[in-house]
């Protein structure tokens, strides 16, 4: 199997071009094909890189699912072969997750207004914006991006499903996996249920749809929309229109 949108050619100059099959698409082994090999040793098409990345984008840098290892952005920009748009896409996405790390700065979930902690041993943060138009004292949980519930102050997590470290540190250090049968798409191995916040493993085998255990919710392990709202424009075996959502760096629920 071959892509047909973004391909390697003969003229493509400083890539190191090869006829290998691609590690990170089992599919992709067409040996007619010119692939890449990466910084990190790994083969890959434009396409599979791209769709990779955009994967990553809850992430500040990129990294090779199979070892692990950072790729430059300069790199990935070039073997990817980024259209204009896909680069000021990427490079805005990675700027502000830089910028939000670099100060610990994060998204209001009540209003999205640019919200600095000041305590950082409490983790309910109060924001002025949402309690002046509220009339009432409008409280996040700095981990898990919900309205605080529970008592306060609390360094460790507040009483919504799926706050706790353990729970963050899964979903942000967990693998990307191929979905052989959604049309080879990369999408991470864990996700938080949308709905209640309890943590779900995708083996790689089966269709996009999963259900929840704990509130018998179904919703799309690709897109995480509701399973309704994706099947709508989709199939359970064919790629979502809303494409593939990135890591959950936080527990994040409607």
């Amino acid at each position: 199997m071959s892509h047909n949108f973004k391909q390697f050619t003969p003229s493509d100059t400083g890539i190191k071009l090869v006829n290998k099959p691609s590690d990170l698409d089992p599919f992709d082994d067409d040996p007619n094909v010119l692939r890449a090999e990466l910084s990190c040793g790994h083969v890959v098409d434009p396409m599979s890189l791209t769709d990779c990345c955009r994967g990553q984008l809850g992430e500040t840098a990129f990294k090779c699912p199979v070892c692990h290892k950072e790729w430059p952005y300069e790199e990935v920009r070039k073997l990817a072969k980024l259209s204009d748009n896909e680069r000021l896409g990427f490079e805005d996405v990675l700027g502000t997750n830089a910028v939000k790390k670099l100060v610990d700065m994060k998204d209001c979930p009540g209003c999205g207004v640019f919200i600095e902690r000041v305590h950082t041993t409490n983790l309910a943060v109060e924001c002025s914006v949402c309690t002046e138009n509220t009339g009432r004292i409008y409280e996040f949980c700095w981990q898990c991006l919900r309205e605080w519930k529970g008592p306060r102050p609390s360094a460790d997590q507040c009483e919504n499903a799926g706050c706790n470290i353990k729970d963050q540190e899964l979903l942000n250090d967990c693998t990307m996996i191929t979905l052989k049968s959604v049309q080879n798409v990369q999408c991470p191995a864990i996700r938080a249920c949308p709905f209640c916040g309890v943590l779900i493993e995708h083996i790689a085998v089966g269709c996009k749809i999963m259900s929840c255990n704990k509130c018998h919710k179904e919703f799309c392990f690709v897109c995480l929309k509701p399973a309704q709202e994706c099947l709508q424009t989709a199939t359970h075996y064919v790629l979502c229109t809303a494409g593939v959502a990135p890591k959950q760096v936080e527990v994040q629920m409607p």
